[in-house]
């Protein structure tokens, strides 16, 4: 009797074990989920009018990119926007057009389109499709960026413009000659392994 319990254990113990090395062959293989988190991110806009030419930047700009879906999420907050030609200007930036007490960040959230093997180093010219929320207004874009993958780093470089219509900000007409209709921003950050 002692034999056949022991016998039955054994069978079950090897059973455990091949599920064990099973599951953790499957784990294996399965693709690596990475996320990376901003390190150093800034935002730099520029509004050039024919009577005036008004630029602020932020480094307070905060992101992810999940590797195994491509999905990704960039935020920055309005009032961490600085370099106006004057604090009056920020101000009005903060409290007229951008209304930042009710909409206190821009948001961009979506996709990469193309593939990309964040395993291997290289330069990557990719379409980030997605959410872009200005002035709580969310339009459908598609941005064209660069992905460059360098040791355990991502960095990430765009140019695009923001149409101030689109996300319904009005320009008074006493200051329509000072800001331009169509703002152009950039964007430059670096993204590592969040641990």
């Amino acid at each position: 009797m002692l034999k056949q319990m022991l016998l039955k254990n054994w069978w079950c113990w090897v059973l455990c074990c091949a599920v064990v090395f099973i599951s953790a062959g499957f784990t294996f293989w399965l693709p690596a989920s990475q996320l990376y988190r901003i390190k150093e991110g800034r935002i730099h806009f520029k509004s050039e009018a024919p009577l005036e030419l008004i630029e602020a930047s932020s480094s307070k700009l905060r992101g992810l990119i999940r590797t195994d879906d491509q999905t990704f999420a960039f935020s920055v907050a309005n009032e961490s926007f600085e370099g106006f030609n004057s604090a009056l200007q920020r101000e009005h930036f903060n409290e007229n057009y951008m209304e930042s007490s009710r909409y206190p960040n821009c948001t961009f959230t979506g996709k990469i389109i193309e593939p990309v093997d964040f395993t291997k180093e290289g330069t990557y010219t990719v379409r980030a499709k997605g959410k872009l929320s200005v002035h709580g207004v969310d339009v459908e874009r598609i941005i064209k960026s660069t992905l460059t993958i360098k040791g355990n780093t991502i960095s990430v470089q765009s140019e695009f413009i923001v149409p101030l219509q689109e996300h319904n900000i009005t320009i008074p007409k006493i200051v329509y000659q000072k800001i331009a209709e169509e703002i152009n921003v950039k964007i430059n950050a670096t993204l590592t392994p969040q641990q």
